[in-house]
């Protein structure tokens, strides 16, 4: 049922993103509320007002897929935008139960050997919400100057990259922020009953470049990608990552420092 209130809240959120002129509809007098109507989503996706009405306010649970890539094209979803969604309406009623709410601690000596097999090439263990759990000697050595090993940091990536100075460093620190906020909103739809979870989502909403991506629903390719960085004692870097498994209680981050550079056979295991 969580997923499901948070598949309402990614409804309106994203409604209220999208403008007139975005989806070819006359600008028109000042609105008194940013974004489209229901009335104009509803026309758009070929659905009555009443059923997106009732969609957004939690009323309607079980929208067919046909409906579900009607709304999906209406409010302009990316792809990565538009599987986040339809997980959103599924709920687990494709999951066969529901995941364990207790997020496990203690890395595996699998995960270990892992990571001790990728040095020097930087890699870590993250947890469900962004706690770094374990990381191998390159990785320690390239950002511990960077401050993430600072006492108000507490392991955590989420809280490094949205409160610690050092996390500015990133030169698209945007691009990076939202990527994190879209790794938190995927552990929030898989372990709803996570209260860790849910203290470390509620502690970052104090912050209000978190609070602001949060509540639009942001959404972007978390998984794989580049990064780009003034490193105090490398210069400029630019960094390709890649995840293992970013939907387990703990993953695999790996981080390329050299693009040039031969990279392991990674199986990088999707949503």
């Amino acid at each position: 049922m969580a997923a499901r209130s948070e598949f309402a809240e990614f409804l309106i959120a994203r409604r209220a993103r999208l403008r007139p002129e975005d989806v070819g509809l006359p600008v028109g007098r000042r609105r008194r509320t940013p974004g489209l109507r229901r009335e104009e989503v509803a026309a758009l996706a070929g659905v009555s007002a009443d059923y997106l009405a009732r969609l957004e306010q939690g009323r309607d649970t079980n929208p067919s897929t046909s409906v579900l890539g009607a709304l999906a094209d209406a409010l302009r979803l990316n792809d990565v935008e538009r599987h986040h969604f339809v997980k959103l309406a599924l709920g687990d009623r494709h999951t066969g139960g529901c995941p364990s709410s207790a997020a496990p601690d203690e890395v595996p000596d699998t995960l270990r050997a892992v990571l001790d097999a990728l040095d020097p090439t930087p890699a870590f263990v993250v947890g469900r919400h962004l706690n770094v759990l374990a990381w191998n000697t390159a990785w320690r050595d390239f950002v511990e100057p960077l401050g993430f090993f600072d006492a108000e940091v507490r392991g955590d990536l989420a809280r490094y990259f949205f409160a610690h100075p050092g996390a500015r460093r990133w030169t698209d620190w945007e691009a990076t922020a939202d990527m994190i906020t879209s790794r938190l909103r995927l552990s929030r739809s898989l372990w709803a009953e996570d209260e860790d979870l849910a203290a470390a989502v509620a502690d970052l909403q104090g912050i209000p470049e978190f609070a602001c991506r949060w509540e639009e629903h942001r959404m972007s390719d978390f998984r794989t990608g580049t990064m780009h960085l003034d490193h105090p004692l490398r210069g400029v870097v630019e960094i390709e990552f890649e995840t293992l498994d970013p939907a387990a209680d703990q993953s695999v981050q790996v981080w390329f420092l050299d693009r040039h550079a031969r990279k392991p056979n990674l199986r990088v295991v999707n949503e």
